[in-house]
């Protein structure tokens, strides 16, 4: 039988998973191997064990989310039962400022696709002239 501090031992990626901040166990470890994953402020690994009280930075599409977390869990939890084991600390300087990018004018281009090409830039200025 295990005791009370080993039950409690989770990796980040299981956790972050349980906690619903992806959808799958491999896209939370590929983004710790991307270095998308912080906990206080040092790079994370899959494998680093979460605790108590840790800060959570998870960087993705253009924001950085800012997670406390309040209990550690291994399995997936429901969405309603969230607040219970995690708390948001992200500014809502930071929310609004990517809402404000998402909004404003332009066209959203997928990160690492380069420049548009010429022939591209000119079918999007014929495109907007229309509009």
């Amino acid at each position: 039988m295990k005791s009370e501090s080993e039950s409690e031992r989770v990796r980040i990626d299981k956790w972050m998973w349980a906690v619903r901040l992806y959808k799958t166990r491999s896209q939370a470890t590929l983004a710790c191997e991307q270095g998308k994953i912080t906990v206080n402020n040092t790079p994370a690994k899959a494998s680093r064990i979460v605790n108590l009280n840790d800060i959570v930075s998870i960087k993705r599409t253009g924001i950085i989310r800012i997670y406390k977390v309040l209990k550690v869990i291994q399995n997936r939890i429901g969405a309603k039962l969230l607040s219970e084991h995690i708390e948001d600390l992200t500014p809502p300087e930071e929310l609004q400022a990517y809402l404000n990018r998402a909004k404003g004018p332009g066209i959203f281009r997928d990160p690492g696709s380069g420049r548009p090409t010429k022939r591209e830039r000119r079918d999007l200025d014929d495109f907007l002239e229309d509009i």
